[in-house]
């Protein structure tokens, strides 16, 4: 496939003249961000790769209380005085090496009103002088992809801002950041500025061609060429030397095959056709083995990129269309032989078109294997222990651990959150080579892959994705995806790769985690084949994770409430300290007076039951009446209270009531004389006592 790149005569002119070029510089580091061989081999120079970043510097060891600390702003290194400038010092690195990645978003006034400096080799001046935001996703330097703002559709200050142009240096780096806004008070560097900046650092020896404004301009033509190729779409280009359809039972698997050396597996492409397409594309697993060996074991859908429904999306490594249909274009060589196999471990029957192009590739001793896995933590609990106070409940969960020789290339999440509330506040934590303190430790989930804020925006970029950002702030399913080049991470015996469960909320969710990597044959992982967590039902509502049952004490949580009908206004969850039983209730606000907000719950058991609730009462909240299958129940309940939210029981009267599904509603009759605007209605709990 790699002739497919050079795609034009001036493409093929820029990117040729650096392959002969032992020494790196931004020309071999541009040709190596877009040669798909180049991660399937141990890196020509060998590298170590690391971070720095505005990480809360009260996390210090895993053992002590700041480990879970989220002050993740305006931390540096140091403060400068350089020529009468006031200059914070975010990166300081010796030589030969190369910034590779570099992640920035801003909050408060002035944050981002500042002037970077990059300085080379020990230089007094600076070899880069600009506004920020320039630099990062503007035009100084090189335009998108390599240096973007995402997401398009959120507000432009509070996006992540994202350069992938390399900036290589061969003695030293520092870079600055001079900004009048930043001062110290109450005990904390403010405003809110976070940065994470990935870089290589090269063995001794290895030649390195500083950056200079004269190699800028040399390589401004190759920048841009490099910017439009990743960019370019090449799915109409290649072609497939295996093919293979088949309507797959319960337990039956189509394979795609090759024998012959000398070959790789450059393109894999595949459409899902079932009843319940959702489920099809978890249950529906990829396994790939080479020479024997499984190194994919992964659900479908989430190798291509798209979680468990079809969220378009383009990367350099993966696209998905509308259509269903779902591309792969990792490079993934082989000795002898490759198997391919999509296995059907769901109980509905699912239809698999698939295909497999093959391009020429010379094995070679630091030639690896592809991987990736994948695995979930199901209906898992965001707090260690509920019972926790002031957020000391958050842990770490793993991506992969691996033990051998090669390069990590990326990973991806499927979330379905249960909560309007934010449930990625945990920063990475990667340790390489048995480090005691990792070398990568972030400011968070979504700066980690790219964006900023929390913000649920789709967005698509050749390394960073967000098909789907729903789960962001309300139930509902989030995917992320971040895949390396540059900053692909070289192991040299294991690697560790972990981020923080940091949910605002202690709710239970769905969080899915998927690696990839490339790896010397015979590595090892602990994430093993798992037949049963591709089984799971997937989430597509809350109720999924959530089942609307009246428990064993006879109580249903308001915010497990099913809502079946919401005629105006919007209803769900809501968290918060208010005095509602676990942090949270049913939330209806903005509904018009008459309409009626309807919620379904279950009861196990027949009997006769004096019925309760426990309902929310604030300045802005209407006059309700409850229903229970259409009867009234209890008497109409004013929520208005001028002296912020407070709860109130009530008693709703005794029914019988059989075992089976039941109809609760919520009418608003109107508002208080003194209420403020917003027709709001909460309900805590619901009590069943016989």
């Amino acid at each position: 496939m790699r002739y497919l790149f050079f795609i034009s005569t001036i493409f093929a002119s820029i990117f040729l003249s650096s392959c002969g070029n032992k020494k790196v510089s931004m020309k071999s580091l541009l040709h190596e961000m877009t040669d798909r061989e180049v991660l399937t081999r141990l890196p020509e120079h060998p590298y170590t790769l690391k971070q720095f970043s505005s990480y809360d510097r009260t996390s210090t060891a895993p053992d002590d209380p700041g480990w879970f600390a989220n002050e993740d702003y305006t931390q540096f290194i140091r403060e400068e005085e350089n020529n009468g400038r006031r200059e914070f010092v975010l990166f300081d690195a010796e030589g030969p090496g190369a910034v590779v990645r570099w992640w920035m978003t801003f909050a408060g006034e002035g944050a981002a009103d500042g002037t970077v400096r990059i300085y080379i080799d020990n230089q007094p001046e600076p070899a880069i002088e600009g506004d920020i935001l320039e630099l990062l996703s503007g035009e100084m330097l090189a335009s998108e992809p390599l240096a973007a703002s995402v997401s398009p559709e959120t507000e432009y200050r509070q996006r992540g801002h994202n350069l992938y142009l390399p900036l290589p240096y061969n003695q030293h780096c520092k870079i600055t950041y001079e900004c009048d806004a930043v001062r110290f008070e109450n005990n904390r560097w403010r405003p809110s500025i976070y940065y994470n900046i990935c870089y290589r650092t090269y063995q001794p020896g290895v030649e390195v061609e500083s950056i200079t404004s004269d190699v800028f301009e040399q390589n401004r033509e190759l920048i841009s060429a490099t910017g439009q190729l990743l960019l370019a779409d090449f799915s109409e280009l290649l072609k497939n030397d295996i093919t293979g359809k088949q309507t797959l039972a319960p337990g039956e698997s189509l394979t795609l095959s090759f024998e012959g050396s000398g070959k790789a597996v450059s393109y894999l492409t595949a459409k899902l056709e079932s009843e319940n397409l959702s489920q099809a594309l978890r249950s529906t697993v990829l396994s790939i083995s080479f020479d024997g060996e499984e190194t994919v074991w992964i659900p479908v859908g989430e190798f291509f990129g798209t979680g468990y429904q079809i969220f378009p999306s383009k990367t350099w490594y993966t696209k998905v269309s509308n259509d269903g249909k779902m591309e792969s274009f990792w490079l993934m060589p082989f000795k002898e032989n490759v198997e391919i196999e999509f296995i059907n471990y769901g109980e509905e029957i699912v239809t698999v078109d698939a295909s497999a192009g093959l391009d020429n590739y010379k094995w070679k001793k630091t030639a690896m294997y592809f991987g990736a896995a994948w695995h979930e933590h199901y209906r898992i609990h965001t707090a260690t222990n509920p019972k926790l106070e002031n957020h000391e409940w958050h842990f770490d969960v793993n991506y992969v651990d691996l033990k051998g020789r090669g390069v990590y290339v990326g990973d991806a999440i499927t979330v379905f959150n249960t909560a309007d509330a934010w449930w990625g506040e945990g920063d990475e934590k990667i340790f390489v080579d048995g480090e005691e303190f990792p070398s990568f430790i972030g400011t968070g989930t979504e700066d980690y892959y790219g964006y900023a804020w929390c913000r649920p925006e789709k967005f698509t970029h050749p390394f960073i994705a967000q098909p789907t950002g729903a789960g962001n702030f309300h139930p509902g399913m989030t995917v992320n995806m971040r895949y390396r080049t540059l900053d692909a991470i070289p192991f040299q015996q294991e690697i560790s790769s972990n981020i923080e469960m940091w949910h605002w909320v202690k709710t239970t969710v769905n969080f899915a985690m998927s690696s990839y990597w490339y790896a010397l044959p015979g590595a090892e992982t602990n994430v093993k084949p798992d037949v049963e967590a591709v089984q799971n039902p997937v989430a597509l509502d809350r109720s999924d994770i959530y089942p609307p049952v009246v428990d064993d004490d006879g109580k249903i949580e308001g915010e497990h409430l099913e809502v079946m009908l919401v005629p105006s206004g919007t209803a769900g969850p809501q968290s918060g300290n208010y005095g509602w039983n676990g942090d949270s209730q049913l939330w209806w606000r903005h509904g018009e007076t008459g309409d009626e907000l309807l919620t379904r719950f279950i009861l196990d058991e027949d009997g006769r039951y004096n019925i309760s609730a426990q309902l929310t009462k604030a300045p802005d909240y209407g006059i309700i009446q409850l229903f229970l299958n259409g009867l009234p129940v209890g008497s109409r309940f004013n929520g208005f209270h001028a002296d912020g939210v407070i709860t109130e029981q009530v008693k709703l009267g005794t029914q019988t009531l059989i075992k089976g599904e039941h109809i609760l509603s919520v009418k608003i009759i109107g508002a208080d004389a003194n209420a403020k605007p917003g027709n709001m209605a909460g309900i805590d709990w619901l009590q069943f006592e016989k």
